[in-house]
């Protein structure tokens, strides 16, 4: 980036200063399976991706581009395939299958499972196709698909799954109150629950003393945003498939979100304009911490403005990232920082 870029960034942290009024302000190693090339990771083509697929609840496709004839190519290869062995032996109990799949010889097979971006990863589930947008490692990959093998609906029935309903504050979340399971209302909320899983989280309750806690009466359908103490309430309860998708759609952008590994693309490539508002900081510092909480207070008292879109980073959650964005930035991610980025002037490879 040039000197012009950097000290655009300076500039505009001051400008966000003066706008916002209010601010003021290694790894552990894996234990890596020997890949045997055989059951636990399939390579497929024309011939047998359909009778592979079928024999797996969960398949996971890794579309890839071509590995040609380089050795690094190879060997960049080789290590992918360790990853898809390393992901099996940590899913070990559950019924699930990975496949390879190359862009120029499988071309044919991709476009009939409607793959259309290669180096892309897949997740085959029933009737669903979920693209994965994290980081090709294999704990965020398997942290991910058990995310995708629960339940679209997670069921609140007494205090306890309460508070753990009230401590997720980084994902947006939805929870509402049917008379039971059987509940033609609540069949409505359980198949918009699969439009978005496992994206969005989808909470339910069948007990009334829990839906008194939440203020909801019967057939209500709360909506919050990420960090937002302060639900919207959906209106025009009882509500079909169809209103409840139109409505999360329509508030699925919000004001603060958090970069997680597990969907670091999806979020850097959802930009207003081409450009971000990035604020670094480490929740586990006391000055991250204190500049957080101003973040999400300016968030929180603009959140109907559909032109902000603030991204948080934890710098402790991309360890390898720091020292490319501290230079690329000009600044240092041992204090919080906040900006504006240009999306296309950023990218996280190194």
């Amino acid at each position: 980036m040039n000197t012009a870029s950097m000290n655009a960034w300076n500039l505009v942290f001051l400008g966000l200063l003066l706008t916002f009024g209010q601010l003021s302000w290694g790894q552990k190693g894996m234990d890596i399976p020997e890949y045997d090339g055989k059951d636990r990771v399939h390579d497929l083509n024309a011939k047998n991706y359909k009778s592979v697929m079928k024999k797996y609840d969960v398949m996971v496709v890794y579309y890839h581009e071509h590995v040609g004839s380089s050795k690094v190519a190879q060997k960049q290869f080789q290590i992918e395939e360790l990853l898809a062995a390393q992901v099996l032996e940590d899913l070990d109990d559950e019924d699930i299958g990975i496949g390879l799949l190359d862009e120029k010889k499988d071309k044919a097979v991709a476009k009939k499972l409607g793959l259309d971006e290669a180096d892309s990863i897949y997740i085959f589930i029933e009737d669903e196709v979920i693209e994965y947008d994290g980081e090709l490692a294999a704990d965020t990959l398997v942290e991910f698909l058990y995310d995708v093998i629960e339940d679209p609906v997670e069921i609140i029935d007494n205090v306890r799954e309460l508070k753990g309903f009230h401590n997720i504050e980084e994902d947006i979340k939805l929870v509402g109150f049917f008379k039971s399971q059987k509940s033609e209302h609540y069949q409505e909320y359980e198949d918009a629950a699969e439009e978005f899983h496992p994206h969005i989280k989808f909470f339910a309750t069948f007990n009334p003393k829990v839906a008194k806690s939440l203020d909801l009466k019967l057939n209500e359908v709360d909506f919050y945003e990420p960090f937002m103490d302060e639900p919207v309430l959906i209106p025009g309860k009882p509500y079909s498939e169809k209103e409840l998708v139109a409505f999360i759609e329509d508030n699925d952008r919000p004001t603060l979100r958090k970069m997680q590994p597990y969907n670091m693309y999806e979020i850097w490539e959802d930009a207003l304009d081409g450009e971000h508002i990035i604020a670094f900081a480490e929740e586990g510092d006391p000055d991250g911490f204190e500049f957080l909480e101003i973040v999400k207070e300016v968030a929180e008292d603009n959140t109907d403005n559909p032109d902000l879109s603030i991204v948080w980073i934890d710098p402790d959650d991309f360890p390898l990232l720091v020292p490319y964005w501290e230079k690329t930035f000009d600044i240092d991610l041992s204090s919080p920082q906040i900006g504006v980025v240009e999306v296309d002037d950023v990218s996280f490879s190194q």
